[in-house]
């Protein structure tokens, strides 16, 4: 089954008003997994949609929800997986394609059904994705960690070492839009994306994973001078304006995917923020 829900955007000033409830309403996605079900958040941040899809019982559709106004899911987007569970497969008209833990998958515009499937029941696989408007066809591709372009940022002593994969980006594939990536963070290490930043020119959804039950993540937005949290636990995804900055702290080291819609596909295009400026 599907279920969608449409999030509409905000302005900052109004956003500064916003209590916890609100806040959570608005940008938090709290439920993307459940058995045999497709969740997804059609944003009108850059029309982006954000979801995620657990095959059990058997083949899941990805179906064209009726904001779209499209015969086929990917008839005016793209798509970008990543499998943050079991061994899975995803069918794209009539190709095929295996997804193994942290693998992901660029599926270009066009009218060809998608298809999700776990490969052991027990074991269901966990398609996240997120998906861009796009204006042409680029060619479908599985990337895995190997195909990566790979930064390692951040120390240890400053609770930050990580690695960021730049995943479905201009610098790996060809896409419309469309730019995602997967950022771990070592152990003893729990900030991400210090210092802050905007980008004025795409938004952001990050998707948070590998939190261990018994503990929780502190997303940061908001702007600059007037900053905000939500408190996050694992296969939780969160919506990120392009006015405002993204970050997070949390309890344990985690490992996080982000994915950027928008006009501009320059990873750099970074307006950043002293740490000490964030209030």
């Amino acid at each position: 089954m599907t279920h969608y829900e449409i999030r509409y955007a905000s302005h900052p000033e109004d956003a500064k008003s916003y209590d916890t409830k609100r806040l959570r309403r608005d940008f938090l996605i709290e439920k993307l997994f459940s058995p045999d079900d497709v969740y997804m958040v059609y944003s009108m941040y850059d029309r982006m949609v954000v979801g995620g899809a657990m095959p059990v019982a058997g083949p899941v559709k990805l179906e064209a929800i009726d904001p779209l106004k499209a015969p086929c899911f990917l008839t005016r987007r793209e798509l970008g997986i990543f499998n943050v569970g079991g061994a899975g497969v995803v069918r794209h008209g009539d190709a095929t394609y295996d997804l193994d833990y942290k693998e992901a998958l660029y599926l270009g515009r066009g009218d060809k059904d998608v298809i999700f499937e776990s490969k052991d029941p027990k074991r269901p696989a966990k398609f996240y994705f997120n998906s861009t408007t796009a204006h042409c066809t680029y060619p479908d591709r599985k990337v895995t960690k190997a195909d990566a372009d790979k930064m390692h940022l951040g120390s240890l002593e400053g609770s930050n070492a990580r690695t960021i994969n730049r995943m479905l980006v201009n610098q790996v594939i060809p896409t419309c839009q469309l730019q995602m990536g997967m950022t771990e963070l070592e152990p003893g290490s729990v900030w991400n994306t210090m210092p802050a930043h905007v980008h004025s020119r795409r938004m952001e959804a990050y998707f948070y994973f590998e939190v261990p039950e018994d503990q929780a993540v502190c997303h940061f937005m908001g702007e600059v001078e007037e900053t905000r949290h939500i408190w996050m636990k694992g296969d939780q995804g969160v919506l990120s304006p392009e006015w405002s900055i993204h970050s997070a702290a949390a309890t344990s080291n985690y490992t996080f995917i982000w994915g950027m819609g928008g006009e501009n596909q320059d990873y750099g295009d970074q307006d950043f923020s002293k740490i000490t400026d964030l209030k």
